[in-house]
């Protein structure tokens, strides 16, 4: 059949691949609008965008999906159905009533609906996760579950590595359900009440590690901001990200601590080893490289 894909960022762009590689046709992708980037501030495209051009699909950037204009291209676009995965925007009444819209939320729903469903995962320390394909309402992603996938989820894995795994599990379950879709017998069940939580969006409160938690709630924060958003950590008065923490036995006492090459943050149970951070204004960098050229304190401060 031919279906329409709204989609965005890296983590949505091996879902449009399997539906390339599958046996129905894209006819149209809708991703967001160019946005500048850089010293330069050029408009660039988003992976998805990149992927779609590429591949020489015609493609949708509008400012909204819902606007009379959008509306008009997406039946012009003569397609049977409508699938999103990390698009952006809110899809209405207008576009919901028109087309079949198959959404893929990564969560086991209704678990963690919303904007931020991997990241609150794990800072919540989350035992498991998955993917869910469901159908679309007006709801904050309450619609009917067509197949939920689990997905592993390792001890290392930051929000990056998790969102790539759970976009390579979701394409052969959009194909399957684009499959029934076709062949009329797509079926669905309501969400249980039971277990529904919301995965708010991330905000800057989110960002600062606070040395009076445990080195495991931490771990899991910064696993949560990686690799994109960056928990950061307060150095002799200027805002560092960090990227990548572990367990250490060594003993750290409260505050940062040089060891024989290792930057240790005692917290208000265990110690953590920052092993990979960001000073303002420099590129990402291992913990050992930037204390050989560091001379400060390394007094802990606050934003």
């Amino acid at each position: 059949m031919r279906v329409m894909f709204a989609g965005s960022p890296a983590p949505a762009v091996p879902v449009l691949g399997a539906l390339l590689a599958s046996r129905h046709e894209v006819a149209l992708v809708i991703t967001r609008e160019d946005r500048p980037r850089g010293r330069s501030r050029s408009p660039v495209a988003t992976p998805v965008g990149e992927a779609a051009a590429a591949a020489g699909i015609p493609l949708l950037k509008p400012a909204s999906i819902n606007a009379p204009e959008s509306l008009d291209a997406m039946r012009a676009a003569d397609a049977g159905a409508l699938v999103v995965a990390a698009f952006g925007q809110i899809l209405r009444a207008d576009v919901l009533d028109v087309w079949p819209c198959i959404n893929v939320h990564y969560s086991l729903l209704p678990a963690y609906r919303g904007a931020a469903p991997v990241e609150r995962a794990l800072m919540d320390g989350a035992q498991e996760t998955g993917t869910t394909i469901m159908l679309m309402d007006e709801g904050l992603d309450t619609g009917p579950i067509i197949e939920s996938v689990p997905v592993p989820l390792a001890r290392e894995d930051d929000a990056g590595a998790l969102l790539m795994k759970m976009a390579e599990a979701s394409g052969p379950a959009l194909v399957r359900a684009l499959d029934a879709l076709e062949a009329g017998g797509l079926a669905s069940t309501p969400q249980p009440g039971e277990g529904a939580s919301v995965a708010a969006k991330i905000t800057d409160a989110d960002r600062p590690i606070d040395p009076r938690r445990t080195a495991t709630e931490i771990q899991q924060q910064v696993r949560a901001l990686s690799p994109h958003i960056g928990a950061t950590i307060g150095i002799d008065g200027q805002q560092f990200k960090v990227w990548r923490v572990k367990p250490t036995n060594a003993a750290a006492v409260p505050g940062l601590v040089r060891d024989s090459g290792r930057l240790l943050l005692g917290t208000a149970s265990g110690g953590l080893e920052i092993v990979e951070l960001q000073p303002p204004g420099k590129g990402r960098m291992h913990a050992d490289a930037f204390l050989r050229g560091y001379r400060g304190e390394l007094a802990l401060t606050t934003a």
